[in-house]
């Protein structure tokens, strides 16, 4: 879906190969919108009209799935439940499903294919400013405008939805807060990665506070694939470092997970020595995963070498907050009256 299928046809009597595009990523008014109502699938033994199917370029890629507000016992698990019956009665639906939404009218959840209820979240903003604003009891407007509208939908499809291996292989797609959160850092890296910008920020693009089971590792995958596409970026090295080495052994397997997303493999440095070798004198691109130990100093010397000058070289810090404040870092109270 993202990078296209690869053909074959002949061509002046020569076999040739290139790729089909399904989806116009730059420009969606050049891709066709469908959405469909009570659009009729036969499966080997039920025939189902999932209430609402959103098309794009004829793929069936959103299934919304509505029940009732005034059925007491047809809330929006009611349609999740009828979306594991469509799974099993009618399983051709969903070969290129991206994100399924339940609703009961006025409540609304999103999550993707392999998502369990508790998975299944709401989308709370429209803008990325503003939480609920169209009031509590709009949720499935707020998630419509929020993150449906073609512009915004082809954004999230193409940089927010990845793999991760719980056990088992599943899809995950991004949360309102991991969808704004990345948008809002590129905006701000791509200044501090400009000469300029440099100077005035020191290169510095910001902090994104996370709370425990919010989605980390999503958050820092998605930034990672949607800066290397940035074209202000001119094919960015991403560098991502973590200060323990079970936290650097957890991330780099969700980034090596998603590497259909990234488009890059990514590589670890294991000692001090590999970590210099694979920053000094890179051209352009690249993921390198490191802790933050293997920046100091060897034994033999007084100060960590400049490994490169180049203003596109990302350095995205795993738990910021604990190793990497510096020694000069202060706590800072004020009384209110």
């Amino acid at each position: 879906l993202v990078g296209g299928v690869p053909v074959l046809y002949q061509k002046d009597g020569e076999t040739v190969g290139d790729f089909v595009r399904l989806v116009d990523w730059a420009e969606p008014s050049r891709n066709e919108f469908w959405a469909v109502n009570q659009f009729t699938i036969k499966g080997p033994h039920h025939t189902r009209r999932p209430d609402i199917i959103l098309f794009l370029n004829g793929l069936p890629l959103v299934l919304i799935e509505l029940k009732n507000p005034a059925d007491e016992n047809a809330d929006i698990w009611r349609a999740y439940d009828q979306i594991q019956t469509y799974k099993e009665q009618i399983p051709d639906v969903f070969q290129t499903n991206e994100l399924l939404v339940i609703s009961d009218g006025t409540d609304a959840r999103l999550g993707s294919l392999s998502a369990n209820a508790e998975r299944f979240l709401q989308w709370r903003t429209i803008d990325g400013v503003n939480l609920d604003p169209l009031g509590e009891f709009n949720e499935l407007q707020t998630l419509v405008r929020g993150v449906l509208v073609p512009a915004t939908l082809l954004d999230y499809l193409r940089y927010f939805v990845l793999f991760e291996d719980d056990g088992r292989l599943v899809k995950k797609v991004a949360g309102y807060h991991q969808y704004h959160a990345v948008r809002a850092a590129i905006g701000h890296v791509v200044a501090a990665s400009r000469p300029d910008g440099a100077a005035n920020q020191r290169g510095k693009g910001g902090v994104v506070w996370h709370t425990q089971g919010s989605g980390k590792s999503i958050t820092m995958t998605c930034f990672a694939a949607r800066v290397m596409q940035e074209p202000a970026m001119a094919n960015p090295t991403i560098v991502v470092i973590t200060d323990r080495n079970d936290l650097d052994g957890q991330l780099f397997g969700v980034f090596s997970l998603a590497q259909d997303l990234l488009r890059e493999q990514p590589v670890q440095a294991t000692t001090r020595q590999e970590l210099r070798q694979l920053l000094s004198n890179r051209p352009s691109g690249g993921i390198v995963f490191a802790t933050i130990q293997k920046f100091m100093p060897g034994e033999d010397e007084d100060m960590f070498p400049v490994l490169s000058d180049r203003h596109n070289i990302v350095v995205v810090a795993d738990e910021a907050h604990r190793t990497q404040y510096g020694f000069e870092a202060k706590l800072k109270t004020r009384k209110v009256a």
